[in-house]
């Protein structure tokens, strides 16, 4: 590494459906524009995000990017907690939003723009962060995740839009639900138990939530933080074709709570189990089980610490209130 450089990049150059790597004359401007010192390497197959994190702390740096989309993030965020676990040194986390749906940044409080991201980690405020542990299906050994867990419906939406090859990001999630309400298969029975609750119920779909949002524009959990020890569930029953849609439009406003089928809560541990097997899940867009029986998720307190724009999304909200305030006012 360079003698002055305490930060390194790691870049995904597929990310964003391969339009990641076009922005890397951009990272070079604005990185010596802002005066920051920085190696990078760029990641050349899956896995290899992991790996740099892993190792980074112990080269001498003390940031990480993550340059890249949730994919990316998930794999930094991977590689240093495997740091943490062996008692190396564990560099803080930065995020370039730089991917396709970055639907960590924005529950982050990072903001959706590369240049944006840059000037946050010039000015370099930092919060501690939760990751989130999964444990069983194809990760029996455990897997981490920084924005959110989905079972059932909207895991099988995001394996419908990973096939489609020329249609990205939000029209891809709509395809794949259309393609999934064609097939919308039963709701397998669950029973959760969360901090010593117990549910019982046939569930469409449940989402454990670090963030705030998933697939570029679902808000499942709209009042998560992810430095509060704890995940925020989304849990709804049974549904049938009709009811899924009403909910998918509340989804995109985060209005979901309150409605009959949905129950919400919060926890910082909780089994999900499935008797009869059923359970289709992924972790930041990565599958965890396509028919599982039981799964162990765990939020991680403060596990990783994170530069960030503290509060962004919470100004953004009040902006948008007094908007609204001030356009009825005019109306009125």
């Amino acid at each position: 590494m360079s003698n002055i450089a305490e930060i390194l990049i790691i870049l995904n150059p597929v990310a964003g459906k391969g339009k990641a790597v076009e922005r890397l004359p951009d990272i070079q401007r604005l990185m010596a524009a802002a005066g920051l010192g920085f190696d990078l390497r760029m990641t050349d197959r899956v896995g290899h995000a992991t790996e740099l994190a892993e190792s980074a702390g112990a080269l001498g740096y003390g940031i990480v990017v993550a340059a890249g989309g949730d994919g990316t993030v998930n794999e930094v965020v991977n590689g240093l907690m495997r740091a943490k676990n062996a008692g190396r040194p564990v560099p803080t986390l930065a995020v370039f939003s730089v991917g396709r749906g970055n639907d960590f940044a924005y529950g982050a409080d990072l903001p959706g723009t590369l240049e944006e991201c840059v000037d946050v980690l010039r000015k370099g405020e930092k919060r501690a962060m939760d990751v989130g542990l999964v444990k069983g299906g194809d990760y029996p050994e455990g897997k981490y995740f920084a924005n959110g867990m989905g079972v059932g419906f909207d895991t099988i939406v995001g394996l419908e839009a990973a096939k489609l090859k020329h249609v990205h990001g939000f029209m891809a999630y709509v395809i794949g639900a259309l393609r999934t309400f064609a097939i919308f298969p039963n709701a397998p029975l669950v029973r959760l138990d969360y901090d010593g609750t117990v549910l019982e119920q046939r569930s469409t779909q449940v989402s454990i939530m670090n963030g705030k949002r998933m697939g570029g524009t679902f808000f499942m959990a709209p009042d998560a933080e992810n430095f509060d020890g704890r995940f925020d569930l989304c849990v709804a029953e049974s549904l049938n074709r009709r009811e899924m849609i009403d909910l998918m439009v509340r989804y995109t406003k985060g209005t979901q709570a309150g409605h009959a089928k949905i129950k919400t809560m919060r926890a910082a541990r909780l089994d999900i189990a499935a008797p009869n097997g059923g359970l289709i899940v992924h972790a930041d867009g990565e599958t965890i089980c396509i028919d599982g029986k039981a799964l162990t998720i765990e939020c991680m307190a403060s596990a990783l610490v994170l530069i960030c724009d503290a509060g962004r999304v919470a100004r953004a909200r009040a902006a948008g209130v007094a908007a609204n305030a001030a356009k009825s006012a005019r109306k009125s």
